[in-house]
């Protein structure tokens, strides 16, 4: 398999406390990946890591672009971006103000293909931009669910469909690897099993890797085909989802026993 994102002895020190400690992690093209642990385990700074929120304390992060590996730790979110890495957030993150449809089309405009010329004059460029980005916005909210409702406020739609316009607009942003962080996070089962069937299609159609972090244990074990199991900052465990049922330092860390 073709390695897509390689993390090399990753840390990141707030003050005395390491938050994230020495993690090394190659991560493939077209992988569902699962990123578990229980809480304050770090996994949510690991993710700010690699998207740019955070600047690594020490170590690498690598991302294979058109062939070649380029080193983004340290990048700004919008360029990290532009390079393929796209994500959602633990706490929703929508202009709840503006539309459904708004929301993703907001996402698109750094592949707009107009300038600021084009947009005062209302050229012919400028015209075709925005109809593609409408088209393309669309197509996205119809993925998702959520094209009939592409005029409400995103503010009015109910909790679980926020989650997936936020995966829509993360989407809208063409990325090769999606990062999802909780994209269960109070759902029932019923929109948990929806979801699921909805982030493989997602990765199959668009040829997506997709990392997420995730509590409900039953998503994880079900959709994703690798697992890796931070604890204090450290990555105690990496395997199939059968492996990590059966390691003992999983299990140690979840139940709090000794090995």
């Amino acid at each position: 398999m073709e390695e897509l994102l390689k993390v090399t002895g990753l840390s990141k020190h707030f003050g005395g406390l390491a938050a994230v400690s020495g993690i090394n992690m190659e991560i493939n093209r077209g992988e569902l990946i699962g990123l578990i642990g229980p809480n304050g385990a770090g996994k949510t700074t690991f993710f700010n890591l690699l998207t740019g929120v955070y600047e690594p304390s020490e170590g690498l992060i690598e991302l294979t672009v058109d062939g070649k590996k380029q080193q983004i730790g340290g990048l700004k979110p919008y360029k990290i971006t532009s390079l393929g890495l796209a994500r959602t957030f633990q706490n929703i993150r929508l202009f709840k103000s503006m539309t459904v449809l708004e929301n993703v089309k907001l996402a698109m405009h750094k592949n707009a293909g107009y300038g600021v010329f084009s947009a005062l004059l209302r050229t012919s460029k400028y015209y075709n931009a925005e109809r593609w980005i409408e088209e393309k916005a669309c197509e996205y909210l119809s993925e998702v669910g959520l094209y009939r409702k592409r005029n409400e406020l995103a503010t009015n739609l109910p909790y679980g469909e926020q989650r997936r316009l936020e995966i829509a607009r993360a989407l809208a942003a063409q990325p090769t690897i999606l990062f999802l962080d909780e994209p269960a996070a109070g759902m029932n089962p019923q929109e948990t099993d929806e979801l699921t069937a909805l982030i493989r299609h997602l990765r199959d159609k668009y040829n997506l890797t997709i990392v997420l972090i995730e509590h409900d244990m039953s998503l994880v074990m079900n959709l994703c085909e690798r697992i890796f199991v931070l604890n204090y900052g450290q990555l105690i465990a990496s395997g199939t989802p059968e492996e990590i049922q059966n390691n003992e330092f999983v299990i140690s860390a979840y139940l709090g026993e000794e090995v």
